[in-house]
């Protein structure tokens, strides 16, 4: 079992969760919304730093005594828990529309890059990267064109 966490793998992982956050921070900071690259970047980079902060109490703990051991799942739950908080912020009603639902959704997944990337699972992070913004960018422009729609975003 792994017992530490080097100082290049922390770095690496952190590198990894703000870089991805930053693809998806970027398409929301050209669309001209309020959360853009730095929100984004920085709800990853929190994610992923309190992952390794919990891995690292795990491994610390692992040689002691058993039963100051962390269960890792439960930090993964407050994170998400935070962070559904910040997305839920970035939800305006006003009367029957509604925006920032997509802003608020990408901050959640911005999150869950952040874990990804955290527990060292690039391969992860960079998919559920490339699928959010497959879907932002090309079922938003589909969105755009349906008779249909309005603007919720």
């Amino acid at each position: 079992m792994e017992t530490e966490i080097s100082l290049l793998d922390m770095f690496t992982r952190l590198g990894v969760a703000a870089g991805l956050a930053l693809v998806l921070g970027l398409e929301r900071e050209l669309r001209g919304k309020p959360a853009g690259l730095r929100s984004h970047m920085l709800v990853s980079l929190g994610a992923a730093a309190f992952l390794i902060v919990g891995m690292e109490i795990l491994f610390a703990t692992a040689e002691g005594d058993p039963s100051a051991r962390i269960d890792p799942t439960r930090i993964v739950e407050g994170v998400i828990g935070g962070i559904g908080f910040l997305g839920a912020g970035s939800i305006i009603r006003s009367g029957t529309s509604v925006h920032g639902i997509t802003t608020g959704a990408t901050i959640w997944l911005a999150g869950a890059i952040g874990i990804a990337a955290g527990v060292n699972n690039f391969p992860l992070a960079a998919m559920v990267t490339l699928m959010a913004l497959l879907i932002m960018t090309v079922l938003g422009a589909i969105e755009r064109t349906l008779p249909s729609h309005r603007d919720e975003e």
